[in-house]
């Protein structure tokens, strides 16, 4: 059941009537110790022992903290601070996955952990009875449970991590960056949050996140590494989610992707991540919101990130985007489709494109042959999965469509045959070309398939984003695009030792004076038609496809070649980007890697290096139609009960 108000309303209501500033003096560590084992547990599990009173959420968070402690330490060393270079451990002790920890300063330092952990360094006293921290939260759930006996909310006592992207009252919001907010708290959660407490989660901290949603180092926080290989990296801006879920630091998390953030860095955990639907969570409260960005759980478990899916998809009216969802969404939660079952009478699609050994190499074969198990499996389980002809799942879908939906924007690219006079006017007539194109496709000129589509460009987006977060932020000091400029500190890990890359991009993004979408809008609707057209045509209920082709690659090692439709960090970004949701689920392990090294006969230039034994984390895309959530949790949750392949990091185990 919810409460009648608000969890932070409820809590703040409770502390005035004892008219005390806190609740309860909570236990900064267990006064004995717990039983219950919290490494791999699931939402359900964890309630399950605090309804049979074998667990309480204060417990559960003590517990948490304690695995914090032990394994969330730097995981690189720093000879010259910070924000100079660094230099990656092997089997390092910590991985860094927890920028923020909600800890009062007494709780804080009663545990031990030092004060760039802070939920504030703008309110060091931080003694607020309005802002209540973990510890307290967890006190409230207990005690209203003593009460009535019953869970507040479908979330009761989940420990939860939240990338640091997104706005928590309580909480430091950076991006990853090292700003001189006036405020480093923002005036309100953002609306998923809001939606996380009302349901009873407990949010333990931010996540540490690639500065400004970049790559996987902090200015703040710091370096993010990968608990398979600490060599190695987490994938993505949301490596701090992942890696906190992987190593058992948060029950769940929240992540953010653009590109691949959030199936990057769930792929490299060994975790399941979901990129949702677009206008299914609300964008809400995030630092640089852009129209390719989704809002998605990471978790051990198809059924855990369905249920928090649950929780935080629908409508809101601060992001016009989802109203979009409303009549689209199911009338049941979303766990009661991650039931594992048969999957008879499903149709799965294969995106051979994304497999085609004729154009991927070496590199990528084990990830290939790895994803090919993966849909033998669907088969075992009664899944008809679908494959196409040689030329791939799209093409004559693209080769019919394609011409028409990007018209002018697709003609320009041969003036063989729509020509154009000096000044870009047609001198022939354009329109009569498309129409015998549509009706004759076989006339489709060159080779394109879904692999050679790149992304469409969005001048003034990240200015706009930006921008728009601060003014609705309100801070007295950090207002503007600007503002983040010159009033930040950078790292610094440019081949000049003195450029910071991250201030470089921001200064990139500041320079557009106009917002132009037209492109990206074009493209986004025309690649729905094309996969809509294909699925209906071929009857498919949902597509599989490799999450991506390379293994997470060496710490400070250039990106992998985006080629063949390959983007960051090796993974396949395109449809998800367009719209339809996307999840990735533990798949296996590679038993060797190619690796990127620098290459002797041509400096600054890098070559692959391999075989080398390795065993790292792959994953397994499903993608389905936009609002199609509900048949991905079906056959995720069938895949992942008869493969099993989920294995927490051997280094990061039971906390003595």
């Amino acid at each position: 059941m919810h409460l009648r108000l608000p969890l932070r309303a409820f809590f703040l209501a409770a502390v005035l009537a004892a008219g005390s500033p806190f609740f309860a003096a909570p236990a900064f560590a267990a006064d004995k110790k717990s039983t219950f084992n919290v490494e791999e547990t699931t939402i359900a599990e964890i309630q399950k022992a605090i309804i049979k009173k074998k667990l309480t959420s204060t417990e559960l968070v003590n517990l948490y903290l304690a695995r914090i402690k032990a394994y969330n330490g730097p995981a690189v060393e720093e000879p010259e601070g910070l924000l100079g270079p660094v230099k990656p451990l092997a089997r390092a002790k910590g991985i860094n996955a927890l920028g923020t920890l909600n800890l009062r300063p007494a709780a804080r330092q009663a545990w031990g952990f030092d004060e760039r952990k802070a939920r504030s360094l703008t309110d060091p006293v931080d003694a607020d009875p309005a802002i209540p921290d973990a510890l307290e939260i967890a006190a409230r759930l207990d005690a209203e449970f003593a009460r009535t006996g019953k869970l507040v909310g479908p979330l009761h006592g989940v420990v939860i991590a939240i990338k640091d992207q997104y706005d928590t009252f309580d909480l430091r919001t950076t991006s990853g960056a090292d700003a001189a907010y006036a405020n480093d708290r923002p005036p309100r959660d953002a609306t998923f949050v809001q939606r996380l407490r009302d349901a009873g989660a407990i949010i333990i901290g931010k996540a540490n996140m690639g500065e400004y949603a970049s790559g996987y180092r902090s200015s703040f926080g710091g370096m993010l590494v990968n608990p398979y290989d600490t060599e190695r990296n987490p994938g993505g801006s949301s490596g701090g989610s992942a890696t906190a879920v992987a190593a058992n630091l948060a029950t769940v998390a929240i992540a953010e992707e653009t590109g691949p953030s959030v199936r990057a860095p769930a792929q490299y955990a060994n975790t399941v991540g979901l990129a949702p639907t677009q206008e299914l969570v609300s964008r809400d409260g995030m630092v640089n919101i852009g129209l390719n960005t989704r809002t998605g759980p990471i978790a051990r478990t198809v059924e855990d990130a369905a249920r928090v899916l649950s929780v935080i998809a629908g409508y809101d009216p601060k992001d016009e985007m989802t109203a979009f969802a409303i009549g689209r969404t199911p009338d049941r939660p979303y766990e009661t489709f991650a039931r594992p079952g048969p999957l008879a009478g499903v149709r799965i699609g294969v995106i051979r494109e994304y497999m085609d050994t004729s154009v991927f190499g070496a590199p990528e074969a084990e990830n290939i042959a790895i994803v090919e198990r993966a849909i033998a499996d669907l088969k075992k389980l009664g899944a008809t999965v679908v494959e196409p002809g040689p030329e791939g799942l799209f093409t004559p879908y693209i080769q019919r469509y394609n011409p028409v939906l990007h018209n002018s924007s697709w003609t320009k690219l041969f003036p063989e045959l729509f020509p154009v006079d000096t000044k870009g006017k047609p001198t022939a007539d354009h329109i009569a070309k498309l129409v015998e194109l549509a009706l004759d496709p076989s006339k489709f000129p060159g080779k394109l398939t879904l692999r050679d589509f790149g992304p469409a460009a969005a001048e003034g987006e990240s200015k706009y984003g930006y921008n728009l977060y601060l003014a609705a932020r309100g801070d007295a000091n950090i207002k503007t695009l600007d503002d983040l400029i010159n009033k930040a500190r950078f790292y610094v890990d440019s081949k000049d030792g003195k450029t910071p890359p991250k201030k470089a991009t921001l200064e990139t993004a500041n320079k557009p004076l106009a917002y132009d979408t037209a492109l990206r809008m074009q493209r986004r609707f025309a690649i729905q038609q094309i996969v809509l057209q294909c699925m209906a045509e071929l009857k498919l209920d949902a597509l599989v496809s490799p999450t991506g082709l390379n293994p997470s690659r060496k710490l400070l090692a250039p990106n992998e070649p985006n080629a063949n439709g390959k983007g960051n960090y090796g993974m396949f970004n395109f449809l998800g980007q367009q719209g339809f949701p996307v999840m990735t689920v533990p798949a296996g392990f590679t038993a060797q890697v190619y690796d990127q090294v620098p290459d002797p006969a041509k400096p600054g230039a890098y070559v692959w290096s391999g075989p080398t034994p390795a065993k790292l984390p792959v994953g397994v895309d499903f993608i389905a139609r936009p609002f199609g959530e509900p048949t991905i949790f079906k056959i995720a949750a069938a895949y992942e009960k008869a493969t099993r392949h989920r294995q927490p990091p051997a280094d990061f185990g039971p906390v003595n």
